[in-house]
């Protein structure tokens, strides 16, 4: 079989496959394909005359990004009229000592002050973000992997939480978070809405216009399991009212209805804040590139801000799936996945090699939406792969596919030699993977 051949054949494979696995789907979900249009257009879809945007505010948060991460974005959402930007909270860990935060109890010590050069970089990103036009939220979690809860009763926890918030009020930042999520401890929704109201109440005093988003412990689904219902209602009675609430959909990841949002709502008695886990890929060695899909049209009737959940390492490429995120938060009733995400490549791109290489990518790469996979670690090239060794002939139509996967790396090492590294490091480790896996099965 030529060379051609082998190629077509595993990617002919390849599209049988991912529309046998989602029969039940229709449209992108079945048969994910890229088409770059023939010309730019306004970018996020135009609203109509007099109308409104689908979210008053719309942007991202890092993922454990470095300041260098997080200037580099600030241009980006501008470009996308996104005017929304919290940094992540593991990014004001001690990471530059201990990187593996998840695991490593010293990473979090919110209760010590800043190193000096730190607060000089997260000042830097303030004030890009205020000559920008972008409202910067201030975001920390001091109960996630940590030796010491703030939540503990202790007056001088607070104190010391707060001396943070303090340095960024004083910078001029509006916007602030507290985050309780994905922690095994102090869970108590009476104790964490006192934690929050103080700090909530200090800045008041000091900014009739500050305001704080709070990320509860239980902050997806529509509200009503067991451990959630009696928490959100907890939270509605305790929580100052001025306050929003972070919410990611009906699951953690996944598609995002009204109805759950309404839900939701209803029992935590709270403004919310959609907190979208898309293009997320928790610093994995995968990449979520196609569209924003599943997210309701309406939803910004029913809630005030959405904040896209980047990539971690990749930031670069992550623009693309950002791109369609802002053309969705911001014109939500006329978005259109297909058409967002061919713009979103001319717009981002250079040449017509360069966008024709970024289309190639995200079409090895189209997510875990796309795929109807709802987890973070989700990798489309290995679960493509998996399935094309099961597959008849299997021998031939993976060499066919590996082959594709080699191309792509060369012309992306030819077309972006001096950017979107990390991207193109992650398809080489997954080349990696799938050599292994066909030398498992065809020693």
């Amino acid at each position: 079989m030529s060379r051609n051949a082998l190629l077509s054949s595993a990617l002919s494979l390849a599209v049988i496959l991912s529309m046998s696995a989602s029969a039940q789907t229709t449209g992108l979900h079945q048969h994910f394909q890229v088409k770059l249009p023939a010309a730019l257009r306004l970018f996020p879809e135009p609203l109509a005359q007099g109308g409104r945007p689908g979210f008053k505010f719309r942007g991202t948060k890092g993922w454990a990004w470095t300041p260098e991460q997080y200037l580099a974005e600030i241009p980006w959402l501008v470009k996308f009229k996104m005017n929304f930007l919290m940094n992540c909270y593991t990014s004001m860990y001690d990471l530059e000592h201990h990187p593996n935060w998840g695991s490593d109890p010293q990473a979090n010590r919110w209760w010590e002050e800043f190193p000096e050069a730190k607060k000089k970089a997260y000042e830097d990103i303030v004030r890009e973000c205020q000559r920008q036009g972008i409202q910067f939220c201030f975001s920390m979690n001091p109960n996630l992997a940590s030796e010491r809860m703030v939540n503990d009763g202790s007056p001088e926890s607070v104190e010391l939480l707060y001396k943070h918030y303090a340095w960024m009020q004083g910078l001029g930042v509006k916007w602030f978070n507290v985050s309780l999520d994905d922690i095994g401890q102090g869970i108590n929704a009476s104790s964490q809405a006192k934690v929050v109201n103080e700090i909530f109440h200090r800045l008041r005093a000091q900014d009739a216009e500050a305001k704080m988003i709070f990320c509860p412990t239980f902050y997806w689904g529509d509200g009503t399991g067991e451990k959630q219902k009696p928490y959100l209602q907890e939270l509605a009675r305790e929580l100052d009212q001025d306050i929003y609430v972070f919410w990611t959909g009906d699951g953690v990841v996944g598609p995002i209805t009204r109805r759950a949002a309404e839900t939701f709502r209803g029992l935590c008695g709270h403004r919310l804040f959609l907190w979208d886990n898309y293009p997320v890929n928790d610093n994995q060695w995968t990449m979520h590139l196609g569209p924003v899909v599943d997210r309701a049209a309406d939803l910004g009737e029913v809630i005030d801000g959405y904040m896209s959940n980047p990539h971690g390492k990749q930031n670069q490429i992550n623009r693309i799936p950002l791109a369609t995120c802002a053309d969705y938060s911001y014109n939500p009733r006329a978005y259109d996945p297909a058409r967002s995400v061919g713009q979103a490549i001319l717009h981002i791109g250079g040449t017509p090699k360069q966008c024709e290489a970024m289309r190639d990518l995200v079409e090895t790469y189209p997510g875990m939406l796309i795929c109807s996979r709802p987890s973070t670690g989700f990798n489309a090239v290995e679960d493509q792969f998996d399935r094309l060794l099961q597959a008849p002939d299997s021998h031939q139509t993976a060499l066919g596919y590996i082959e594709h996967l080699q191309n792509l790396s060369a012309r992306l090492k030819k077309e972006f030699p001096d950017s979107y590294q990390p991207a193109q490091q992650t398809l080489e480790h997954d080349l990696q993977t799938v050599r292994k896996k066909l030398a498992e099965k065809y020693p």
